[in-house]
């Protein structure tokens, strides 16, 4: 995974809404599906073990939710900056994500107000949607008051 961070520190006041965050590509390998549901503390077989998943009906081990909130929030606030936090991440999912695709994050500036932005986010796969919703980041007062 690679995405460029903004270390000059993305303010509140540099946000509108309708911006577009840029495209983010991860590409889904049996070892982060594996290692991130090991490390979010999910032993669920189906996360792990591709023969036991296939048993209970799926074509292969298949990401956690937890990892895949965890990748929504990431992505927006690796667009935010680091004087962003995360209030709120609000996704479904649908399509599951499988080893050997990749999953394309987008985003949209949805809402802004009182220090708050909410960024419409969409994580797509060769399946379809893996992932859509919003995710909620909020600014210090002194970055939080509208121009």
């Amino acid at each position: 995974m690679t995405a460029t961070i903004d270390r000059t520190g993305r303010g509140y006041d540099d946000i509108a809404v309708g911006d577009v965050l840029p495209e983010l590509a991860i590409p889904l390998t049996r070892t982060l599906i594996v290692a991130t549901a090991i490390a979010t503390r999910d032993f669920q077989d189906v996360h792990h073990d591709p023969d036991l998943a296939r048993e209970r009906g799926s074509k292969d081990v298949f990401m956690n939710i937890l990892t895949s909130n965890g990748l929504a929030g990431r992505f927006v606030t690796d667009w935010a900056g680091p004087y962003a936090t995360v209030r709120r991440v609000k996704i479904r999912l649908g399509a599951p994500n499988y080893p050997g695709d990749t999953m394309t994050m987008t985003g949209e500036v949805v809402a802004k107000d009182n220090g708050q932005v909410e960024v419409k986010v969409v994580g797509a796969n060769s399946l379809g949607n893996h992932l859509s919703g919003t995710v909620t980041v909020s600014y210090p007062a002194s970055e939080g008051k509208d121009a």
